[in-house]
């Protein structure tokens, strides 16, 4: 269901949908995937939709400082030319948050902003989801794009007189989210453009810091050349203050960023290579010695395979990745002391396994790793690896439970066929089951029911059907998808 052309119809349907879902009976029609997603991320989180305010993170009188010191400062001069004035037209407000959804800056129309003030709506409180519930801000900044939320979208009964429109911005430099814009008013208000608005002007403010930052990056290279220079034949680079590359000596064999941990005065390169760090004033020279030894270096590989994109990151720098060797990864983490080629071929293809295709492959994965990563005869890994499923495997023998839900977003390299890895992600997702069934920790039963293949269990559900309060916000929910599975079955 989209938003409608009759707001007062529109409002008078959501508020239908919202009550038939939340108590588990038949709606009129589906809420929109965006608000239905967030809803259940907010239930998990316990918000209650009858009696929830944002809490104040930041009093009065803290604002200014917080403020002052966000990188967003800044731009709240062009927000505020580009919004407040559109906004206290049509009867809206603008708001700028950080990156935690803590409302920093308000402007707008007084009559909304008196309004605003007793459900919360003002500086220093957060509206993260899962403070707050489904609400344009959180939601935002929840999915990292814009969102629109109208009416009873939103979770907390309220807001249901309330229409918002947000959009996360970027640091230009290392893409995490800075805070989001948003703009909210009263139904009525409510304009169609207002989201498409938004969202411009998150672009022009991020627009706007990657100019800030090419003035930097300029200023920086002019200032600290001369040591790049001076290196005397030794290859080196100037790093931002994040790492950033901006210039090299010689050229190629850089990367784009190299991964900086505060205080360390050396670097490991990706290509095995040890690097010395010197703070510049406004950044790095990373320089690398003529004698620096790749056999040194025992690299750090780390294996994300719990998740719907496995993703593999050496030395702070992300492998591209065939399903083939994450496949060969997986095998050779769960088996530290190595694999011959015969042996990884029986595991991968069955019987009719051929070891020469094998070993081409690992050969190729080889040239990624580099050697300091992978030795052979037989094929292991030298890196120190940090692997999702060994973290979980663990977890379930020390029987921590959190901690192995935490780790198994998914099963195993879900499109892997390979005999070993079918049988290591049926064994480990077996495990995980049977550890949340038998564990009677309700959140742990809930976690595990919003993932695959827990949403689908129809053993899970009948267990938090049962054990659920009826008036936990989880309970409707659960009721609801425990019907549509029995129904399913029949």
């Amino acid at each position: 269901m989209g938003l409608g052309p009759n707001p007062k119809a529109q409002c008078h349907l959501l508020r239908q949908v919202h009550g038939s879902v939340l108590s588990g009976e038949p709606a009129p029609a589906s809420p929109r995937s965006v608000i239905s997603e967030s809803w259940q991320r907010s239930l998990a989180a316990h918000v209650d939709p009858d009696d929830h305010l944002p809490p104040v993170v930041y009093q009065a009188d803290e604002v200014d400082d917080v403020r002052s010191a966000h990188p967003l400062h800044a731009l709240v001069p062009l927000l505020r030319s580009m919004l407040v004035e559109i906004a206290d037209a049509s009867q809206h407000i603008m708001i700028v948050t950080d990156a935690d959804g803590t409302i920093l800056w308000r402007e707008g129309a007084a009559g909304v902003c008196l309004r605003a003030d007793p459900v919360g709506l003002c500086e220093g409180t957060r509206w993260a989801e899962d403070a707050i519930g489904t609400n344009a801000i959180g939601t935002a900044l929840v999915v990292d794009g814009p969102v629109q939320i109208y009416s009873a979208e939103h979770l907390v009964r309220t807001y249901h007189t309330w229409t918002c429109a947000a959009a996360p911005i970027h640091d230009p430099d290392t893409g995490v989210v800075l805070g989001a814009i948003d703009v909210s008013g009263y139904l009525q208000a409510l304009h169609p453009a207002v989201v498409t608005l938004v969202t411009a002007t998150a672009q022009l403010a991020e627009g706007h810091l990657r100019m800030r930052m090419a003035v930097r990056d300029e200023r920086l290279r002019a200032k600290n050349m001369p040591h790049l220079a001076g290196l005397g034949g030794e290859a080196g680079a100037l790093l931002t203050p994040t790492g950033r590359v901006l210039a090299t000596e010689p050229d190629g064999r850089w990367p784009k960023r190299i991964a900086l941990r505060p205080g360390d005065d050396r670097v490991v390169l990706a290509d095995g290579r040890e690097a010395l760090l010197e703070p510049l004033p406004e950044g790095y020279l990373i320089r690398v010695p003529r004698a620096a030894s790749a056999a040194t270096h025992r690299p750090t590989l780390s294996l994300s395979f719990l998740r719907d994109r496995p993703v593999a990151v050496l030395d702070g720098r992300e492998l591209p990745l065939t399903l083939r060797r994450a496949e060969l990864l997986a095998l050779l983490a769960l088996h530290p002391p190595g694999l011959t080629a015969e042996q990884l071929a029986l595991r991968l293809y069955g019987d009719e396994g051929n070891p020469t295709t094998v070993r081409a492959e690992i050969h190729r994965l080889r040239g990624q790793l580099g050697a300091a990563a992978m030795l052979t005869k037989p094929y292991r890994l030298r890196a120190e690896v940090d692997a999702d499923f060994l973290t979980a495997r663990a977890a379930l023998r020390s029987g921590d439970i959190p901690a192995a839900l935490a780790a198994c977003q998914a099963p195993l390299l879900t499109r892997s066929e390979a005999p070993a890895i079918r049988a290591e992600r049926d064994q480990l997702s077996a495990a995980l089951r049977r550890a949340v069934l038998e564990h009677r920790d309700l959140d742990a039963l809930w976690t595990y029911g919003q993932r695959e293949p827990g949403c689908d269990d129809l053993e899970v559900f009948e267990h938090l059907a049962r054990q659920l309060p009826p008036h936990d916000p989880r309970h409707p929910v659960t009721r609801a998808r425990l019907q549509w599975l029995l129904s399913d079955e029949a």
